[in-house]
């Protein structure tokens, strides 16, 4: 549209509504006298005026003159709005076509194009509401007359005793909203009567909730839809803030929080306009009734879930002492952890740039070493292991990426992410296909172990250079790698496998207990409450999710650090894609094992060609694929972490 144009359609717009005011302004001059207010009110003054509907009802048609006169539309004539009234007697025949929306909207136009919006900052209000109304359920046809809405402004707002707006009107309105919503929704106004909220509101409580603090004045949704159902919770929280904080920190809140209403609701839970307080024997809530409640959506739900405390926090000790402790044991786990190893990342960057830097960690073998077939790599980990890996790296990246999106539900990308993954219970199977897979992997290398030791259990070396479990040389090792830090002592010696290696085998069982058995107990909740009381959802909420926290930040720096991002690896290594080291790294990293070989004769049966061109390309690409998709997990869970 050009500019030209632009400005002829304003000129238009603003000529028309011109002589539209003029018209009306001439209409008014030349109103018939019998069409005026004070014949209107000859009839309609008088109390009790009523007249018989079609179908026989008495309709009260009495206006109070006085009232009306100072009303908002105190000024205006009876037929400025009613129309379709073109003569006095009009006992018969007579619709109600007052129509509010059209009137307001075109005032506000006007008010738009003459450039008069800061004087008329009601009437911008009322545009907005208008908005909202006409989106709302209310605006919708009538299911018993489709060609009229549900309910129009005049049957909310008596609008011959519209008062002008301010704070005592807008008080005096809201407590009398249950009333006036009642006219059409008698069963909900008389619950509401007795519950808990309408009781305050008799008592003239002004901070009581009404309709319109739970249903929103204009914006009305449908209380079954989607809509409904969360714009409906989050306004319990606008006097319930604490409950709705924590509420929305447990599995149903934060599929909330992701826009999603499959979950229980406040008023799935307590009820809607009948909500009685927790002590009352009648209340949903009540203690002889909470099951109940709670197999309204789980059938099978037993005596457990009736101590699972869907409003409890970490930060009251007295009120829920179980979460408080697994809280602040998890904290300490997360800073124990993270405050060890990030140091040593830290100090072992440092001294691996400075090392490089001054050529002190330049590689090299010597050809007495190699084969004489001219072998060059060494043969680290046989294909079950790489297999092992690659399925279980995959697996806990598919289980974090589905999982924090529940874990993050707050932050601005998890709506997004839940929309790609197919929804929050889409969500859920692919997070359970992550963990099965990671699981599988686990108890599938446990039956190996177990079999293998079991064959050979007069030879294992429980403690021997080979075995992956943690010996006093390990603790020692740790202080000589510190001393090598701060330029104390040369490079430790290790051995077939480092201490920060066997902690990467260790973690994952100390993880597999934590977040596999929180997490099976969150699958499966029928079974866990059959056995156990209902605070140990909250309890195996709390260690799954920080559990998890400290999983893939780990994984995704520390580990990814040892074996990618230190300047002696950067940008990546591939041994465990190729299951082949080359010699001269081997040779540097572990330099007691490769000694012993060398001594025995048997480093030769280790060596192996170099991997093929297709398989090393390959390999790059995976690791990279994997290495980039870890650190896209890693930007999402810290930034969840502190709530971006």
């Amino acid at each position: 549209m050009t500019l030209a144009t632009k400005h002829f359609l304003v000129l238009q717009i603003t000529l028309t509504l011109l002589l539209l005011t003029w018209l009306g302004s001439a209409l008014a001059e030349t109103i018939d006298p019998k069409l005026s207010n004070p014949r209107c009110l000859k009839c309609h003054g008088k109390e009790d005026y009523s007249r018989k509907d079609e179908n026989g009802i008495p309709r009260d048609l009495s206006i109070r003159s006085g009232d009306f006169e100072h009303s908002v539309h105190g000024e205006l004539d009876c037929v400025s709005c009613h129309q379709d009234i073109t003569k006095p007697k009009h006992r018969k025949g007579i619709e109600r076509s007052v129509d509010c929306v059209d009137c307001h909207t075109d005032l506000w136009n006007q008010a738009l194009v003459l450039g008069t919006t800061e004087q008329n900052k009601r009437l911008g209000e009322i545009a907005q509401q208008i908005d909202s109304y006409l989106n709302s359920v209310h605006a919708q046809p009538s299911t018993d007359n489709p060609s009229q809405p549900n309910a129009r402004c005049y049957d909310c707002h008596d609008a011959h005793y519209l008062q002008p707006f301010d704070a005592v009107t807008e008080a005096s309105d809201r407590m009398d909203t249950p009333e006036v919503c009642g006219r059409c929704h008698t069963e909900q106004r008389d619950d509401y009567f007795i519950s808990v909220h309408g009781q305050e509101n008799l008592e003239g409580n002004q901070d009581a909730a009404t309709c319109i603090d739970c249903h929103t004045p204009h914006s009305i949704e449908k209380p079954k839809e989607l809509t409904g159902r969360l714009v409906i919770t989050q306004n319990c929280g606008g006097c319930h803030q604490e409950n709705l904080g924590s509420y929305m920190q447990t599995y149903h809140g934060k599929v909330t929080l992701l826009g999603y209403s499959e979950t229980a609701k406040c008023f799935d839970c307590h009820g809607s306009h009948g909500i009685l307080r927790l002590d009352n024997p009648l209340s949903k809530m009540h203690a002889d009734n909470r099951l109940e409640s709670c197999q309204d959506c789980h059938a099978n739900a037993t005596q457990g879930y009736v101590s699972f405390q869907p409003h409890g926090t970490t930060h009251d000790f007295e009120k829920y002492p179980e979460m408080w402790i697994a809280s602040k044991f998890m904290i300490g786990l997360l800073i124990g952890t993270f405050g060890f190893f990030w140091a040593h990342t830290a100090l072992w960057f440092y001294r691996e740039y400075r090392d490089r830097k001054e050529g002190k960690n330049r590689l090299h073998i010597d050809t007495e070493f190699l084969s004489i077939d001219g072998k060059t790599h060494f043969n680290r980990f046989g294909p079950w292991w790489r297999l092992a890996h690659l399925i279980g790296a995959v697996s806990i990246m598919i289980a974090t990426l589905s999982g924090i999106t529940l874990l993050y539900a707050e932050s601005s990308w998890a709506p997004v992410l839940v929309k790609v993954l197919g929804g929050p219970q889409t969500a859920g199977i692919i997070h359970r296909i992550g963990a099965v897979g990671f699981m599988g992997v686990f108890f599938v290398h446990l039956v190996y172990f177990t079999i293998h030791i079991g064959r050979n259990l007069k030879t294992f070396q429980w403690f021997g250079p080979n075995s992956l479990i943690p010996n006093w040389q390990d603790i020692k090792d740790i202080g000589y790698m510190f001393m090598w830090f701060i330029g104390r002592e040369p490079r430790p010696r290790f051995d077939h496998f480092t201490y920060w290696e066997k902690f990467d085998y260790w973690a994952p069982f100390w993880g597999m207990m934590i977040i596999g058995i929180s997490g099976a107990m969150m699958w499966f909740p029928e079974i866990t409450a059959a056995y156990l009381p209902g605070w140990v959802f909250n309890v195996a909420a709390i260690v799954h999710g920080e559990e998890a926290f400290l999983a893939a930040v780990f994984l995704f720096t520390v580990h990814f650090f040892n074996n990618h991002f230190r300047p002696d690896k950067f940008p990546q290594d591939i041994t465990m894609f190729t299951g082949k080291v080359p010699l001269e790294i081997y040779r540097h990293e572990h330099r007691k094992e490769f000694d012993r070989l060398v001594a025995s004769g048997e480093l030769e049966k280790y060596l192996v060609d170099a991997p093929s061109r297709p398989m090393d390309r390959a390999s790059r690409a995976l690791g990279a694929t994997l290495i980039l998709f870890g650190l896209f997990l890693l930007t999402l869970v810290l930034s969840g972490f502190i709530g971006v």
